[in-house]
């Protein structure tokens, strides 16, 4: 006779992530580095609004001030020491 398998599937714990822009009452701006810095990987990518948490809106707002504060040299386009 065969054995029946028991098939366990994970159950994921679901916790709602808020934008931090909406729970701070502020707006992307590209003069605050530090804020902006927790957006960006190592790698100096921008990270998606699923692991962001942001809401739409302000995903693409801090994607346009992320392009600011590179373009007047205030963050890097990329890490040199990555590869």
């Amino acid at each position: 006779m065969k054995k029946e398998k028991t098939v366990r599937k994970r159950e994921r714990i679901f916790r709602p992530k808020v934008c931090y822009f909406t729970e701070t009452g502020t707006k992307p701006d590209y003069k605050e580095v530090l804020v902006l810095r927790r957006f960006i990987n190592e790698r100096g990518k921008v990270l998606p609004q699923k692991y962001s948490g942001l809401t739409a809106k302000n995903q693409r707002l801090l994607a346009k001030e992320i392009k600011k504060a590179r373009y007047m040299g205030l963050l890097p386009y990329t890490d040199r020491h990555a590869i």
